[in-house]
């Protein structure tokens, strides 16, 4: 009988929870951090070439950790060989002194609940983790996800599809430095030049300048000088 009206399961009968939306004023209030799994490049692979002969087995995974700015949409990556712990702090760091630079300051970071940012539940007698401990020594409150709720950091997920979408699923690479090379050029273009829709038409860079603009009290230097143009 569900199957007639379209459904595949009783809890589909229950209404869904609302779609609670959110957004925040000021740059740096909350950052989205996640970690997108990419296979290694040696070479090209038979999928390219047509030949068995140059298949290529056991190289790998490389990780790609994204930080996404909620208000400002500034995206900023890194490219790291495991998704462990050291990794996650180490690409904390390498965040704070990029926002940094753009005169941002972090106040909330928001990320999933795996092992590589937080505790697991049969492990929450033990020490703080050391992802929380670096955030609270940047002056930063670590935020989780609801268990089972991925979409509550949709905004870089919606970011780790695009980058797919842009390099790996498009492009055919000859080694992994290339793909780095292209994936530093396309953030670029994507941070001064991508028009997006949740920002009214502006690029993040033009939005930092209205805010600039608007309160400049916020910042210590003009954020125009960040611009990529001629040195004239």
């Amino acid at each position: 009988m569900l199957a007639c009206v379209g459904l595949s399961q009783l809890s589909d009968l229950q209404p869904r929870e609302p779609v609670q939306c959110y957004e925040h004023e000021a740059m740096g209030n909350l950052l989205h951090i996640d970690i997108k799994k990419l296979g290694r490049i040696e070479r090209l692979s038979h999928r390219v070439t047509g030949h068995r002969r140059d298949s290529v087995k056991g190289i790998g995974w490389a990780f790609l950790f994204v930080a996404v700015d909620d208000p400002a949409r500034i995206v900023f990556t890194g490219m790291h060989p495991n998704e462990r712990q050291e990794s996650a702090v180490q690409f904390l760091h390498d965040v704070v002194a990029y926002y940094a630079s753009l005169d941002m300051r972090i106040k909330h970071v928001l990320t999933d609940n795996g092992i590589q940012f937080t505790n697991r539940r049969r492990d929450r007698y033990c020490l703080e983790h050391i992802f929380t401990r670096v955030c609270k020594e940047h002056g930063i409150e670590h935020r989780l996800t609801q268990l089972k709720h991925p979409w509550t950091n949709g905004q870089v997920e919606r970011m780790n599809r695009t980058i797919k979408e842009a390099t790996v699923k498009r492009f055919h690479y000859d080694d992994h430095a290339q793909l780095q090379q292209h994936l530093a050029g396309f953030m670029d273009a994507y941070n001064f030049g991508r028009r997006l829709k949740t920002l009214k038409g502006l690029t993040p860079y033009e939005f930092i300048c209205k805010q600039w603009d608007a309160q400049p009290e916020r910042f210590r230097i003009a954020p125009s000088h960040l611009m990529m143009r001629l040195n004239t």
